[in-house]
């Protein structure tokens, strides 16, 4: 099979398309034919050898972590799943090094989820990741209907799927973001903020995907709580703010609930480009130069 590759690290000259063998599905597996993958940030990252920890095999990589595609094979003890479905999901690829931007990929049964019907897969390929980032954000804050919560850095990929998933669950959001993103973040029934201004506190809970840091607990209330976008962005509790650090897992029952909402209408999904696998160079390059406000796409 056709696969987006590297054997090592650098700019976006090293990623080339390879052939590789089609993995074969073991117990617990599928085996997915993939219709769409998108890039991160992280990819990037990982690609120019920036990445600060140590990886679970070595090179040649296959990049790509949100798979948008079709059940082609299922290994043993896998019974929901039926050949020919159409299903999303994501490899966390950190752990597993198995790379969505291939014509096939092997994932578990259980982080995958049926595709939200009638949306195109270069579309439904942009929630796996960012869409689970964002209720996993929610569901360790556990806000009730009617509580308040500030999302910074509300235009991009998570904080928009937080500030829809906000609307969907009863919470009245405020989307702090640039000037430029207004009509996006009240489209999604947040106040907007822009990036200039101090927003007024106090709220319930803040998401800080925007990465401002601590300072932002003096706007959350005493017992209120508070998302970083990383473990080591989180900061000590005070007052009584619970803390805590998006880690954002695989899990196939909460994205297929999102999917529902994306088929609903609930959850807008946002394409910043498609790219094929041989100019997975050039989707690099445009992710590079920042501002993208949607997935930048890869399909085979």
């Amino acid at each position: 099979m056709r696969a987006v590759s590297y054997a090592e690290f650098g700019g976006p000259e090293v990623l080339h398309v390879a052939e590789v063998p089609v993995p074969e599905p073991g117990p617990g597996q599928v085996r997915v034919r993939v219709a769409a993958s998108v890039l991160h940030p992280v990819d990037l990252m990982i690609r120019s050898g920036r990445f600060p920890a140590p990886l679970p095999t070595g090179l040649p990589y296959t990049p790509g972590w949100d798979v948008a595609g079709t059940v082609d094979a299922l290994g043993p003890s896998v019974s929901r799943l039926a050949v020919g479905a159409e299903v999303l999901g994501f490899s966390p690829w950190l752990q597993t090094t198995a790379g969505a931007h291939a014509e096939y990929i092997l994932l578990d049964a259980a982080w995958l989820a049926p595709a939200p019907a009638g949306v195109p897969a270069t579309e439904a390929a942009t929630l796996p990741t960012n869409g689970l980032a964002a209720a996993q954000a929610l569901d360790l804050l556990a806000l009730p209907a009617g509580s308040t919560v500030l999302v910074t850095g509300a235009a991009g990929q998570v904080g928009g799927f937080v500030l829809a998933l906000a609307r969907a669950t009863g919470l009245h959001a405020t989307g702090l973001a640039g000037a430029a993103d207004r009509e996006f973040v009240e489209s999604l029934g947040a106040t907007f903020v822009p990036r200039s201004e101090n927003p007024a506190g106090p709220f319930d809970a803040v998401v800080d995907l925007a990465v401002i840091g601590p300072s932002l607990l003096d706007l959350v209330r005493d017992g209120g709580g508070y998302v970083a976008a990383s473990p080591p962005l989180r900061p000590e509790p005070v007052r009584g703010i619970r803390t805590f650090a998006l880690e954002v897992q695989p899990d196939g029952t909460r994205l297929g609930e999102l999917a529902a909402l994306v088929a609903g209408g609930d959850i807008p999904l946002r394409v910043a480009g498609v790219y094929r696998f041989a100019d997975a160079a050039a989707a690099h390059e445009r992710l590079a130069r920042g501002g993208v406000r949607g997935g930048v796409v890869i399909v085979p």
